[in-house]
């Protein structure tokens, strides 16, 4: 294999099929049915939770041609059609810069899966490289996300839904606190600072990435993983560093990841030092008797 074959396949979930790809009517029937109890379920029981979906919402499904966001096109597919369908969706994809053989593979699995998706062009890995040689992913996602947001307000929308999942939100709170020294998750919505009128929602905060793995091994898609041609030369970050971590608790510790989860959940504001609130910082001294 050339090296320019080994780049390109760097860029795609090597994920092996159980079997061979099913066929459309196959996948979708085992998000409702084979899936319904880890995936669909709480899929379901994010949006409710979280109150993410709202009568008249126009929502912008992204769609980087990863797992995480062809599983999310689908089961938006699904509750559309089989919910009360009181809202409406856009399937977008950002062509940041993709080699040509990448953005087939997107474009030929959206199709397979019946995927209406609207494809947008930009020089994003380009410029990303440019400025931030050494570690480009940081400011890249910062321009991905922009990108996103403008998007979806030009199509009249006000919620980008992002398929981060249950993983990406336990990695983040580590992350937080290991790296950045502050306790800050990832939260399951939240309004845009630089786009009024757009929020931005996340329906698989429940959903474990061990399951959309089986999903789409089941099916047999071959989906992108990042697809940057640069990072795909590039050794491992932090984030990779703590998804390693996670796995050696949870040899010693029982239900160690469940634990990170609801500990943002149940922060006891008595037993911290000190807390950012709007911008302000405050002291616990500053509430002593």
């Amino acid at each position: 294999m050339t090296d320019k074959e080994n780049r390109l396949q760097e860029t795609c979930e090597v994920l092996i099929p159980e079997e061979e790809r099913k066929s459309l009517e196959e996948i979708e029937r085992s998000i409702i049915k084979r899936y319904r109890k880890h995936i669909w379920s709480k899929f379901i029981k994010a949006i409710k939770d979280f109150e993410l979906i709202e009568d008249g919402d126009k929502i912008a499904v992204a769609i980087s041609g990863g797992k995480d966001s062809l599983l999310m096109a689908k089961l938006f597919q699904e509750l559309h059609r089989h919910g009360n369908a009181n809202f409406g969706l856009e399937f977008i994809s950002m062509d940041p810069g993709y080699h040509p053989d990448i953005k087939k593979l997107l474009i030929d699995n959206c199709n397979y899966l019946n995927i209406p998706v609207h494809i947008f062009e930009t020089d994003i890995f380009q410029v990303a490289s440019r400025i931030a040689d050494d570690y480009p992913c940081y400011m890249c996602a910062r321009m991905r996300r922009g990108a996103l947001y403008r998007k979806a307000k030009e199509l009249g929308c006000n919620k980008l839904a992002l398929g981060h999942h249950f993983n990406d939100v336990i990695e983040t709170t580590l992350l937080n606190l290991l790296c950045a020294g502050n306790f800050k998750t990832m939260m399951p919505k939240l309004k845009a600072e630089n786009y009024e009128g757009i929020e931005l929602i996340r329906p698989l905060y429940y959903v474990e990435e061990e399951y959309i793995i089986r999903f789409i091994n089941y099916s047999g898609i071959w989906p992108l993983n990042c697809a940057c041609m640069v990072a795909a030369k590039k050794i491992g970050n932090k984030r990779y560093e703590i998804k390693e971590l996670i796995e050696k608790l949870k040899e010693n510790f029982v239900n160690v990841d469940i634990s990170i989860f609801r500990a943002a959940q149940n922060v006891n504001m008595d037993c911290v030092l000190g807390w950012i609130k709007d911008g302000e910082r405050y002291s616990f001294l500053d509430f002593y008797d």
